[in-house]
């Protein structure tokens, strides 16, 4: 369970410009300061936090002087008591060796060891209060533009490279956004899935988010690395399942939270994951 503060880059504003955003509650307690524009999905989160801080409250685990949160901080004692609310709540079934090999026989690419990737990015920075929606479709008018004009060509002078560094608000762009060769250790987890363990060569067809915000992205080559045994990774293929089960459930004991919470001011249908980490 995180007690840090939520990552507040990586959605958009629940505000209208211009105008105060309302406080968001749940069962009237306030998520965050009158006034206060919080990104979407950072709100989400806090409120999927304070629905499990109130259960641990119901559920004897956490003192009633516990005090809420109203900027995405919650205590240690909170956090403890989570994490024990949820080994009690949810059930995770070991997973069974047919599903194990299933898994890894639709998946075997993401087990390789020593692939690396040469590529180039273009990276359109998401900051608090930004217009998110405007700074995607520059993001995509620029994917469109260096895809209509992707040739091969990665010298200096292709279009790639300029539109890094006019756009680009990575330091890489004064080279043409060249990241040089990665390894999966490299970036961060979400640039990796759309990375490693794929075969395309070329700028790929959709824009990858991470949380530094929206990424243009070339692979220039590939080494593909070495497969692995089921057997040499079928531990790591039994935690990728155990921890699909795991969002899967804890996903529903949220709805059931907030099924029986009032819920003022966050859509937390909207969430395609549960925002607690």
């Amino acid at each position: 369970m995180q007690t840090g503060t939520p990552d507040s880059t990586a959605a958009p504003s629940l505000a209208t410009p211009g105008l105060a955003a309302a406080v968001a509650r749940i069962n009237d307690v306030p998520l965050h300061r009158p006034g206060e524009n919080i990104p979407a999905e950072a709100l989400r989160q806090r409120a999927c936090t304070e629905l499990l801080r109130q259960a641990a409250q119901a559920d004897g685990l956490l003192d009633a002087a516990d005090k809420p949160s109203d900027d995405g901080v919650i205590s240690a004692a909170a956090s403890a008591a989570i994490d024990t609310l949820l080994d009690g709540q949810l059930a995770i079934p070991e997973p069974s060796e047919e599903s194990c090999r299933r898994y890894y026989d639709a998946h075997a690419r993401s087990y390789r060891t020593g692939e690396r990737v040469h590529a180039r990015h273009i990276l359109f920075a998401l900051t608090p209060g930004m217009d998110v929606a405007l700074l995607r479709n520059r993001a995509e008018a620029c994917l469109l533009d260096v895809r209509c004009h992707d040739g091969g060509n990665t010298g200096d002078a292709d279009g790639f490279a300029r539109s890094a560094r006019e756009f680009s608000n990575c330091p890489s762009g004064a080279d043409g956004g060249d990241l040089g060769w990665l390894s999966s250790g490299d970036i961060a987890p979400e640039l990796a899935r759309e990375l490693f363990g794929q075969p395309q060569i070329g700028v790929l067809p959709r824009l990858v988010h991470s949380r530094f915000g929206l990424h243009v992205v070339e692979v220039i080559a590939r080494e593909p690395g070495v497969d692995q045994s089921f057997d040499a990774v079928r531990g790591a293929v039994a935690m990728s399942l155990r921890q699909q089960s795991f969002v899967t459930a804890l996903r529903q004991y949220l709805q059931l939270l907030a099924g029986g919470a009032t819920v003022t001011g966050v859509d937390l249908d909207a969430a395609d994951t549960p925002l607690v980490q």
